[in-house]
């Protein structure tokens, strides 16, 4: 009989028993440390090791609500869907997720490797580190992850038995709410708009009829379009990195829906990283550098998904349409134009909706805070309504660059 044959919450010291008693990864009678390490807004997650070794993993497990509030009640297969998609990714994109060591459905957790020795990329990029392979490794896993899950070349009945494994309604409901709805008319009341700007996102958001009409094509789109199995939560703060190697974790809220959402949250947290770089590096130089990588890198990510999903699509494709002459672009077009929607939804959501981004939030001069949010909001509504016209990195990068140049520094 073990405490872990049913259901409960973790906490530490439960993490130590379970790693002795469950995980493999460790010797008989090691002794064992752990600590709570997430920070995020859904599970929770500890890090366990032997200080007489190298040997630690991670344990993620899933509660029956949300971190960010208790109102958000969720079902805890969520983290079965995280588990699965993570070893996918390990046959899909090898050496660019984490390496899964166990699935316990019982107690809703999953133990995988340690990646400690890396940096959560957002928080890299507000201390204004460089990666120049990012792009590369991004670029890769996302056309491997999307692609290769898609009707166009997965046989149909094997892929929509993959969208019913798969389906997960309520993590696609706080994606309905809190990024296709709520930052555009706040019917719930639970927007947080930074004061100063409050007047601005009244007339050119809440009182913009033509973007919530746009917003909302954009919403049945995501709910509609069983495109391809999506990560659904890919920013900057869902990947591990350093100098050499990137890892995408934290795929709780994959499930089959339009590619362009995970193209386009990496599209608009790199715009989020470049506002932060260009609003709170004082130095000319030091400004130039990093924001002049961040625009390098945002116009590589668009260009080497294209190349790339272009490429991948002969190689891989087993639809009979797909080989008529002109039908991989046509694809690649509608990929792209919901990419710019998303980036746009992103921006606004992570400006006015529950669920900030500490890029923005952590500059300190009001000013430049205010400044750096108009920028991001009046790029994100050319991306929203003028979707189609997006389709190469230069197209991100000279709207992301008027909205700059319209918004002069005082």
């Amino acid at each position: 009989m073990s405490k872990f044959d049913s259901y409960f919450l973790m906490q530490p010291a439960d993490v130590v028993d379970y790693a002795r008693e469950k995980v493999d990864r460790f010797a008989a009678g090691a002794r064992l440390e752990c600590a709570e390490i997430g920070d995020g807004n859904i599970n929770y997650i500890f890090r366990v090791w032997e200080p007489q070794s190298e040997h630690s993993v991670v344990i993620k497990q899933a509660g029956p609500t949300a971190r960010i509030s208790d109102a958000f009640v969720l079902s805890t297969d969520r983290n079965r869907i995280e588990a699965e998609i993570l070893m996918l990714g390990q046959l899909l994109a090898p050496g660019l997720v984490p390496q899964v060591y166990k699935y316990d459905e019982v107690m809703s957790c999953c133990v995988m490797e340690d990646l400690s020795d890396y940096v959560i990329m957002r928080r890299a990029l507000i201390e204004h580190k460089t990666f120049p392979l990012f792009a590369d490794h991004i670029t890769t896993f996302m056309v491997n992850t999307l692609l290769l899950t898609s009707d166009v070349v997965l046989d149909h009945q094997k892929k929509k038995g993959m969208v019913k494994r798969y389906i997960n309604p309520e993590l696609c409901e706080i994606t309905e709410d809190l990024v296709y709805t709520e930052p555009f008319n706040d019917y719930k009341g639970r927007n947080d708009v930074f004061a100063p700007n409050l007047e601005w996102v009244r007339q050119h958001v809440y009182g913009d009829a033509a973007l919530r009409l746009e917003a909302a094509k954009l919403k049945f789109g995501f709910m509609t379009h069983a495109q391809a199995l999506i990560h659904g939560d890919l920013h900057t703060g869902s990947i591990f990195i350093k100098p050499e190697s990137t890892k995408v974790i934290d795929p709780e809220f994959a499930f089959y829906g339009p590619m362009g959402y995970d193209t386009g949250n990496i599209v608009a947290n790199l715009i989020f990283a470049w506002a932060n770089g260009d609003a709170t590096l004082g130095d000319p130089l030091e400004r130039e550098v990093f924001c002049g990588w961040a625009a390098k890198t945002l116009v590589e990510v668009v260009d080497q998904f294209n190349q790339k999903f272009l490429t991948a699509w002969p190689l891989h494709a087993t639809e009979v349409f797909a080989r008529e002459p002109g039908v991989d672009r046509w694809y690649l077009d509608n990929v792209l134009s919901d990419t710019a929607g998303v980036a746009g939804l992103e921006i606004f959501r992570r400006i006015l909706g529950l669920a900030h981004v500490k890029d923005i939030t952590s500059i300190a001069d009001e000013g430049a805070r205010v400044r750096a949010e108009r920028i991001c909001m009046q790029a994100g509504l050319q991306f929203i309504k003028q979707r189609a016209r997006f389709r190469t990195g230069a197209d991100f990068l000279q709207t992301l660059l008027r909205s700059a140049a319209e918004h002069p520094r005082l």
